[in-house]
């Protein structure tokens, strides 16, 4: 790798690692800078999720504090992105890769429409009184769905789970969001597993953007939320729009 490239994909890394600990959707910046330095989009994926999981390990860290009182809704809903995880990782690993570069670019386009969304997602939950404190009995099921989305492709994975869980939980949207980069560091490290046992990661990419994330997850932890929520949403979702383009044309 040239230099310049080597700083692309760290300064890509620092941006999904923030972004991550924040709400979710770090892999819109990762992933394309991935595609534009040539790398095919199964060998990208692969090496952006083994890359991601320390990061989402150093969000989980910052927010450690409003993990308070919550030990069982880890281990009940933990379970459940574990277990999504090898579904999905094992659905990309074994599936063709044709399958995947066909839909990955509507993934993405889901994607950045959850994203633009996300603001009146939230509002609408806030606005909700639910019932059951642990958000009832089909829960698991939506965790360990968005788990096996998770572990096929990570892109707004956590934004997924932030609006479920802001739905579903009657709880303080910190501490919601606390529990979002547990199970999101657990689906990106089951899944990184996966990767590194049966598949072929580029390694030197791995390596810088598990840096970056570090970095970028705990910085996003600490002062994220100093930054202008609509600046943020659009630079993803102007990225992620930019790969999903990228990927069509690649396939006409």
């Amino acid at each position: 790798m040239e230099l310049w490239e080597v700083v692309a994909v760290l300064l890509a890394g620092v941006a999904a690692g923030g972004i991550n600990a924040i709400a979710g959707s770090g892999t819109l910046f990762t992933f394309p800078v991935l595609l534009a330095l040539g790398y095919p989009p199964l060998t990208a994926t692969i090496s952006n999720s083994i890359g991601l999981a320390p990061g989402t390990l150093s969000g989980t860290i910052a927010y450690r504090r409003e993990l308070a009182g919550q030990r069982a809704r880890v281990l009940r809903l933990g379970s459940m992105s574990f277990l999504g995880a090898v579904t999905g990782a094992l659905l990309l690993i074994y599936l063709p890769a044709d399958v995947f570069e066909t839909i990955v670019p509507y993934m993405i386009g889901l994607a950045c429409v959850l994203i633009l969304l996300q603001p009146r997602i939230a509002r609408w939950a806030r606005s909700r009184k639910p019932a059951r404190p642990n958000g009832g009995p089909l829960m698991p099921l939506g965790v360990y769905v968005t788990g096996t989305y998770g572990g096929y492709f990570a892109a707004a994975q956590g934004i997924i789970l932030l609006s479920f869980l802001g739905t579903a939980l009657d709880d303080d949207l910190q501490r919601i969001n606390a529990l979002k980069n547990v199970m999101t560091t657990i689906v990106n490290s089951t899944a990184a597993v996966f990767y590194i046992v049966l598949a072929e990661p580029a390694w030197p990419v791995v390596g810088l953007i598990a840096v970056g994330t570090i970095v970028g997850g705990y910085l996003g932890a600490r002062f994220g939320r100093r930054m202008s929520p609509a600046a943020l949403r659009l630079c993803v979702v102007v990225v992620g729009l930019t790969a999903a383009v990228q990927l069509i044309l690649g396939r006409v």
